[in-house]
C-alpha cells in the first residue's frame, strides 16, 4: 500500500495526563470556539480550541481548559448532551463517561460553582459505547460487554433494556428520528431497533469477526460504516444487509470508525495500538487508497470536528490534531 500521504499531525496540544479518549462536541453549543472534552486515568479535561482554518487571526490552534472533572477512575468513553450551551447565563456543560467501573456518570456544570454528577449502575460488564439522545438529550443509550443495550433516563432509571447475542460495541442514535438507534454487536451484525415498539427493526451483517466499531453516517443516514477484523466496510441499507464496499487497511485489526460530519465520502479509521505505534487513516470513498495516514505513539479514541474536515486522537499525554481536504 501507498504510504506517501503519511504525515505528523497538524496540531498538537499537550495534556495533563494520558488520553484514553476525546470527543469534540458534535452540537452547536453557541460559542465560536468548539467545546472539547479528553478523558484520563483519572480526570476529565473540558476545553475549548480555535483552528486557523476557521479564525485567520489564529496560528495554528488556540486551546483552552475550561474546567477539570475529577473522575477518580480510568475514563472509557464520553458522550456530549445537546444541552451543553456556552451562550446561556449561566453556561450549561453537560457530558456522560463510562469507565473502567463499568459505570457511567453523568455530569453538569455552569463552569462556575455547580459542579454535579450522578453515577448509572446497571451494567455487569465493561461499557464500549454510549450517546445522548441528539435532540432533547433526555436518555442516554449505552452498550456493553454484558450483553445489552440499555436506554436511561437522566434520573439513572433504566427505560428500555435491549439483550444482543454478543458483546454491544457501538450505539448511535438517529439525528432526526429519534425513536431510532442503531446498535453494533461484537460478532458482526448491526441491528435498527423502534425504540416506540421496543424491537428490532433492521438488520446488516458484516459476516466478519470482531466487528470491534460502526456509525451512522449523520450526513446521509442510508450509510453505516464499520471496522471488522482488518477491514472497513460500508453499507447502503437501502440496497442490501451486505456490505456494499470493504477494503484491508490494518494490518494489525481495526479498532474504531468515524464519519466525518461534514462530508458523507469522508471517514476515518484506526487500527490497534501496535507495540509502538498505532495507524490512523482517513479515507474517502472515492479514492482507492487513504487519503491521509498518519501513526500515533499509542492513540486512543477518535473525534471529528463539527464544522472541519478534521480529526483529533488521543496520545500519551497529548492531543493530535489532522486536518485533511474535503
Amino acid at each position: 500500500m501507498k504510504q506517501d500521504a503519511t504525515r505528523n499531525a497538524a496540531y498538537t496540544v499537550d495534556c495533563e495526563d494520558y488520553v484514553h479518549v476525546v470527543e469534540f462536541n458534535p452540537f452547536e453549543s453557541g460559542d465560536s470556539g468548539n467545546l472539547i472534552a479528553y478523558g484520563g486515568n483519572n480526570f476529565v479535561f473540558v476545553g475549548t480550541c480555535t483552528f486557523q482554518e476557521e479564525e485567520a487571526d489564529i496560528e495554528g490552534i488556540q486551546y483552552k481548559t475550561l474546567r477539570t472533572f475529577h473522575h477518580g477512575v480510568r475514563v472509557d468513553g464520553i458522550a456530549w448532551s445537546p444541552e451543553t450551551r456556552l451562550d446561556s447565563l449561566p453556561p450549561v456543560i453537560k457530558f456522560c463517561t463510562s469507565a473502567a467501573d463499568m459505570k457511567i456518570r453523568l455530569f453538569t456544570s455552569d463552569l462556575q460553582d455547580k459542579n454535579e454528577y450522578k453515577v448509572l449502575e446497571g451494567h455487569s460488564d465493561f461499557i464500549n459505547g454510549l450517546v445522548f439522545d441528539p435532540k432533547e438529550g433526555q436518555e442516554i443509550a449505552s452498550v456493553s460487554d454484558d450483553h445489552t443495550c440499555r436506554i436511561w433516563n437522566l434520573e439513572g432509571i433504566q427505560t428500555a433494556h435491549f439483550v444482543l447475542h454478543s458483546p454491544g460495541m457501538s450505539v448511535c442514535w438517529h439525528p432526526e428520528e429519534t425513536f431510532k438507534l442503531m446498535v453494533a454487536e461484537k460478532n458482526g451484525t448491526i441491528r435498527f431497533y423502534d425504540l416506540l415498539a421496543q424491537q428490532a427493526i433492521l438488520s446488516l451483517e458484516s459476516e466478519q469477526m470482531p466487528l470491534m466499531s460502526a456509525h451512522w453516517c449523520l450526513k446521509n443516514t442510508f450509510k453505516v460504516g464499520a471496522v471488522a477484523g482488518n477491514d472497513w466496510l460500508i453499507w447502503d441499507i437501502t440496497r442490501s444487509s451486505y456490505p456494499q464496499d470493504k477494503r484491508p487497511v490494518h494490518m494489525d485489526r481495526a479498532c474504531l470508525f468515524r464519519w466525518s460530519t461534514i462530508n458523507e465520502n469522508l471517514f476515518a479509521t484506526t487500527g490497534y495500538p501496535g507495540k509502538m505505534m498505532s495507524q490512523f487513516q482517513i479515507h474517502h470513498l472515492g479514492h482507492p487508497q487513504p487519503i491521509l495516514t498518519g501513526s500515533v505513539a499509542v492513540g486512543s479514541g477518535l473525534s471529528w470536528h463539527r464544522t472541519l474536515p478534521l480529526c483529533a486522537i488521543g496520545s500519551d499525554h497529548k492531543l493530535l490534531f489532522w486536518v485533511t481536504e474535503m
